[in-house]
């Protein structure tokens, strides 16, 4: 049995877009926190129940049976920026600062600390309130696995095992017409769920924001392929992989997010130009939030768990302003703002990126 903690009730939040592995992370804070004698409070809808008030005790039994489940029991948004709130006036969006109201709500349910679950923008929140005098610990989450002081974030290899699976049934569908087959995956500006689904899937061809590439290289690799009696290709291309000399493609901004602008169709630029280039029939499939939905894999489930228990244990002793991390294959816990200060990309000497190349994948370049 633990030893008992001054710190009695702790809040715990969903920021962000939602993934696979966000139930077990609250399962992993609310079942050990009895044994600490703390009161655990599900924050709903991410920051925006911090600041329009919306709160729920969570026991044993609100999380049995989670542990398996996609999404989260407490909702979440990435609109809910307490520092960029969006509000309605005479027609206009005017963007607000609304983080006095964090800290009203924060008092009066009493709370001694908050759990924060979420990606990069979740951070830079849970810092800023920091500075504001809130007592903060952020659990890492984001499946494009670009935060730069972990190993791995939770629900990143749930998302990977989407992306190989559905490569491995256009595999059979792209060989049985003889089609270039072009796979469209998340990953704003880091590549990294479509270096790893890539490399899982067998894709041919692997696009990613870190690496801009060249046509002639993608069609030159359909061609060698073509020589080789292969008549199919698949391409696997991040919404945020761009030719070189070229620009990202925006699918559209939105002012009420913090970063206003969603990207996506890369993946049909990509199609559209094989198609008129090489005269090869291609078709393209986008993923989009497939790849955030369903079960997290046993992988995630255990990674969710571990970090959750471990961020009730940094609350329990007190140590605030941190972030639970994965170094090797132990948790750790790292200062907030250095787990923000740089963005995880993959570079050139990556292993994984040096083995794709080593089988004959082709980044364009």
């Amino acid at each position: 049995m633990p030893a008992k903690t001054s710190i009695r009730r702790i809040g715990v939040l969903t920021g962000g877009g939602d993934c696979p592995g966000l139930n077990a992370v609250i399962r992993g804070v609310t079942k050990p926190a009895e044994d600490y004698g703390m009161t655990v409070y599900g924050i709903m809808d991410g920051f925006e129940g911090l600041v329009e008030g919306k709160a729920k005790e969570l026991r044993n039994e609100d999380v049995s049976g989670i542990l398996s489940r996609g999404g989260t029991i407490l909702g979440s948004s990435n609109k809910g920026d307490p520092f960029h709130w969006p509000v309605e006036k005479d027609g206009k969006i005017i963007i607000e600062d609304r983080s006095e109201d964090v800290i009203k709500n924060y008092k009066a349910w009493n709370l001694d600390a908050i759990i924060a679950i979420g990606g990069d923008g979740t951070m830079h929140i849970c810092k800023k309130l920091c500075d504001m005098g809130l007592k903060m610990i952020g659990v890492p989450k984001t499946i494009d696995n670009d935060l730069d002081a972990t190993d791995v974030t939770f629900g990143h290899y749930s998302a990977v095992f989407v992306v190989s699976e559905a490569l491995d049934r256009l595999h059979t569908t792209a060989s049985s017409h003889h089609r270039v087959i072009v796979v469209e995956v998340m990953g704003r500006y880091a590549g990294w769920i479509a270096l790893h689904g890539g490399l899982a899937g067998g894709a041919d061809i692997i696009l990613i924001p870190e690496i801009p590439f060249s046509w002639d290289s993608i069609f030159g690799k359909i061609h060698e392929r073509e020589l080789m009696g292969k008549k199919f290709s698949l391409v696997c291309v991040a919404e945020g992989a761009r030719p070189k000399d070229g620009e990202l493609v925006i699918k559209e901004t939105d002012k009420k997010r913090t970063d206003p602008v969603r990207l996506g169709g890369i993946g049909k630029v990509v199609a559209d130009r094989i198609e008129t280039s090489t005269g090869k029939e291609t078709r393209v499939t986008v993923l989009g939030h497939l790849q955030r939905g369903g079960s997290p894999t046993p992988y995630d489930r255990i990674l969710s768990t571990k970090f959750g228990a471990f961020a009730i244990e940094l609350a329990a002793n007190m140590k605030f302003g941190r972030m639970v991390a994965l170094k090797g294959d132990e948790i750790k816990n790292v200062k907030i703002e250095d787990a923000i200060a740089n963005q995880k990309l993959v570079s050139e000497d990556n292993q994984a990126l040096i083995a794709a190349r080593r089988v004959g994948i082709s980044f364009g370049d």
